[in-house]
Parts: structure tokens; C-alpha cells; sequence
């Protein structure tokens, strides 16, 4: 049943609301976000979120402001940077966090590199697996008991297996078969020292949602998401960018095609896709139809199958 917005005395104003000023989807995925965040801003001692500068943080980063107003957001922001980022992205997340003055902590995979931490088979090998290394090193340096992350049930099987308080032991484990019941809205944050929680608050919102409520609340994103020219190649029915850690291979012909991306993440493991769509109406427009997943079409690693992500996961991976 719709719930009339003007019962809700604070949390709406008229562009909030379907037609005739009744609470819509985007309201009740907003206000269920918002509680989990302040539960987390209530109940955990020194919270991060992840702040990578890619659609679904910035979402969360949106929702966090709403949730602390009229306060600064109380949460440190947390990226840890592979180094093989879009340099777009990096731009947007610096420019993000000083412009709505929040604390931003990078830690980077060259800095584990060096310190022997993080042992990489090749140089030229995709650094995505080991940012766990990184993410564990940089929750015990600041004594993190909560990381607030952008992941969505719809992204894979994995990611659908876990509660919005996702509970992570010494190790910075997760247990999928141990997981606690969250009847109610009740969440269970209590943790000893080194354990910690992966709280995510968008976990129920889907890729439409997300980009109905960019839309809708008018989010800043970086230009890479909009139809642009990019060089790329075809290789395997995925489009490949040329890049500096992406060239072409020997017999590979390089094309010049209009494209956005769908997901950011490293370059060596995240594609375009052939799109037109220069707006989020656009955007909005062309998700509502495509038949393929947001993951399906970009990823260039072989790392995302749901078994390996479950298992990155249980070593640490957010």
C-alpha cells in the first residue's frame, strides 16, 4: 500500500514523491538506506565508506550527507586505489570529497607491493584479486568496526548471499553459512577488537534504481558513465579500451566507437559498452530494456564467477 508522503513529516518534499503525493519505490529504498546508515552512525565506533568514485558510492556517499543533515558527513571516506583506476574517476573522487568536505583516506596496492604484503605473479598481472590485502591492512592501521560499501544483491549470486550487516571476523573473513539473522530491520553490530562489519546500504536497489535515483536526485558523476568516443578493440565479444595496460594484441584491429560504462573499476578488467546514451534520462531509458547484466557485459577478468567472487569474498574482498 503507497503511503501518503505528507505522513512522513521531514523525510519528503514534492519531487520526492509519485504523482498525487504518495511514497514511490525510490522513498522507500532512500528511507531504508538512511536508517541503516544511522544505525551504523549509532552503533559502530569509527565507520568508513568506501569511496571509489563510481556510480553506487557515490549514491551511498549521497544518501550518508542526507542522513547526517544538516551535519558534515561523519563517516571517513576510503578508497583503496590499485593504481590501474580510470584517471576520470580518481579526478571525480578527489573532487567529491573536498567539495562536500569530508576526510578521504587512499591506501594503494603499490604501497602493500613494496611492503611484501601483496606478491603479485607478474607486473602486467590484473590487480583487482589482491585489493582484500590492501582493504584488511588499512581496517587494522585505522581500527575500522564497520565499512560501509555500494554493493547490490542484483551485481551476482555472491553479493545476494550476504546480510546488509555483513559480519567479518579477525581475519576479515566472512562466513557465509554463519551469518546473522537480520528479522525486523534488526541489525546485530556488536564486535570484538580486530572484527569488524561490511554494512551495505543500497543492498535491495537494483541498477535502475540507482540510475532512476541519480536522476532524480540530480548526483554529480564523472564523465566516463556518459557516451564519449574511446578507442577500443574487439576481443571476445567484449570491447576492450586501448590503454597503456590494455593494448592491443598482434591482428587486433583498433576501432574508434561511441561508448559509456555501465560499472567502473580497474582498467584491466572493466569494459565498455556501445551506447549513445550522453544523459541519465538516457541512461535510464536504456537500462530499463537491456537484457544483459550490468557485470556480463563489462568485466574482463576471469575472477567474477560467482564461486571465485564468494571465495574473494570469504578471504576479504569487499
Amino acid at each position: 500500500m503507497s503511503v501518503p508522503a505528507k505522513n512522513i513529516p521531514g523525510l519528503l518534499d514534492e519531487h520526492h514523491s509519485d504523482a498525487g503525493g504518495y511514497f514511490s519505490h525510490l522513498d522507500a529504498l532512500e528511507a531504508e538506506s538512511i536508517f541503516i546508515l544511522r544505525e551504523v552512525a549509532a552503533e559502530c565506533r569509527n565507520a568508513a565508506l568506501l569511496f571509489s568514485g563510481g556510480k553506487d558510492s557515490a549514491v551511498a556517499l549521497h544518501l550518508a550527507r542526507k542522513a547526517y543533515f544538516p551535519e558534515k558527513v561523519g563517516f571517513t571516506l576510503l578508497h583503496v586505489d590499485t593504481e590501474h583506476n580510470y584517471p576520470e574517476v580518481i579526478e571525480f573522487r578527489d573532487r567529491i570529497a573536498e567539495k562536500f568536505g569530508c576526510k578521504l583516506v587512499v591506501r594503494s596496492l603499490e604501497d602493500s607491493i613494496k611492503r611484501g604484503t601483496i606478491r603479485m605473479k607478474s607486473p602486467d598481472e590484473a590487480r583487482n584479486p589482491y585489493q582484500s590485502v590492501t582493504l584488511l591492512e588499512a581496517i587494522a592501521e585505522f581500527e575500522f568496526d564497520a565499512c560501509i560499501g555500494g554493493g547490490r544483491r542484483d551485481e551476482e549470486k555472491a553479493r545476494a548471499k550476504e546480510r546488509i550487516f555483513s559480519f567479518r571476523d579477525e581475519f576479515g573473513q566472512w562466513d557465509p553459512k554463519n551469518q546473522r539473522p537480520e528479522l525486523w530491520e534488526l541489525y546485530n553490530t556488536r564486535v570484538h577488537k580486530g572484527e569488524n562489519m561490511r554494512v551495505f546500504p543500497i543492498s535491495n536497489w537494483t541498477e535502475l534504481d540507482v540510475w532512476q535515483y541519480i536522476l532524480r536526485e540530480k548526483i554529480e558523476l564523472p564523465e566516463i558513465y556518459f557516451a564519449h568516443e574511446r578507442d577500443i578493440v574487439r576481443r571476445s565479444g567484449v570491447l576492450v579500451p586501448v590503454t597503456h595496460l590494455t593494448p592491443p594484441k598482434p591482428g587486433e584491429t583498433i576501432e574508434k566507437i561511441t561508448c559509456r560504462f555501465r560499472t567502473v573499476g580497474d582498467i584491466p578488467c572493466t569494459a565498455p559498452v556501445e551506447s549513445t546514451a550522453a544523459t541519465i534520462e538516457d541512461i535510464v531509458r536504456e537500462t530499463a530494456v537491456t537484457r544483459i547484466t550490468e557485470r556480463g557485459a563489462t568485466r574482463l577478468d576471469d575472477q567474477t564467477s560467482d564461486a571465485a567472487m564468494e571465495r574473494r569474498k570469504k578471504e576479504g574482498y569487499f
